[in-house]
């Protein structure tokens, strides 16, 4: 049996473009077909809502509340089902960070709340030493949607150097610029990852990364990704009965690029 965990999303609690709390994705990434998702909200230095006059560790706490209250639906939602089933397969819900530059934007995963409370400097450094920070700590960096253009973005930003993966596709992406990101992946030899970076309920086009054994931890998450062992997959319609998630890599128009950036690409 294979298991597809949400990579990329973010809830209304912390990210100031998320229309939906985190408690009410549980049902709706359920009848999906997710076994999990990782909450990846919008840190401090990107599109928060979280208020900058607030102490840090008040900061904090709202930042993870939109994963704390997904956890805790999520746990009502399995004592449903194991009173129901005791071998049922439960929904796990793992935290992430969403971490922004120059819009250019990393999913950082293995911190937690507890990380974020001890290390109130990590908004000053520079790429290469949040990269070292959060590898010290057992984490690791995939930069988010590397190829997306939006009219608030002005170039660009790649870091081939210090990256442990790259999303090749984004559900909030034209095709186009996945593949571009795909491309990118392919020609450094990232590790590749797929997300769907839903903001709130109702979108259909999703995507993830499909596993051949079930996560329950972060750290799980970690070792498999840095292993190798997940498939990055889409899905056109999630709501389709008929629809089923299928490789990225299956998809031309995913994978070939037929178009350039418009915007500068820098590397750094």
């Amino acid at each position: 049996m294979d298991y597809i965990y949400e990579t990329h999303m973010h809830t209304s609690e912390a990210s100031a473009c998320a229309g939906t709390p985190g408690r009410d994705y549980i049902e709706y990434m359920i009848a999906a077909g997710y076994s999990g998702m990782i909450v990846t909200d919008h840190f401090f230095n990107g599109n928060s809502r979280v208020p900058r006059d607030l102490p840090w560790a008040d900061r904090i706490e709202q930042y993870c509340s939109g994963y704390e209250h997904a956890r805790e639906a999520a746990e009502v939602v399995n004592a449903v089902r194991i009173k129901g089933n005791a071998n049922a397969d439960l929904f796990t819900v793992l935290f992430g960070v969403e971490y922004n530059f120059e819009c250019d934007e990393y999913l950082i995963y293995g911190i937690d709340k507890d990380w974020l409370l001890r290390n109130p400097d990590i908004l000053s450094q520079s790429r290469k030493e949040v990269y070292d920070t959060v590898h010290a700590a057992g984490a690791i960096m995939v930069q988010a949607h590397p190829y997306r253009e939006r009219g608030y973005i002005e170039k660009i930003h790649l870091t081939p150097d210090i990256c442990d993966g790259a999303e090749i596709f984004n559900a909030g992406n034209p095709p186009w610029q996945d593949a571009l990101a795909y491309q990118y992946a392919t020609e450094h030899r990232f590790l590749p990852s797929a997300g769907s970076d839903i903001h709130r309920l109702g979108q259909h086009y999703m995507g993830g990364m499909q596993f051949p054994y079930r996560i329950e931890t972060i750290d799980d998450y970690v070792r498999a990704f840095l292993s190798g062992d997940g498939t990055p997959v889409f899905c056109r319609d999630v709501t389709d009965p008929k629809a089923r998630f299928r490789p990225v890599v299956d998809e031309p128009e995913l994978t070939v690029p037929t178009k350039l950036p418009s915007l500068p690409v820098v590397f750094h």
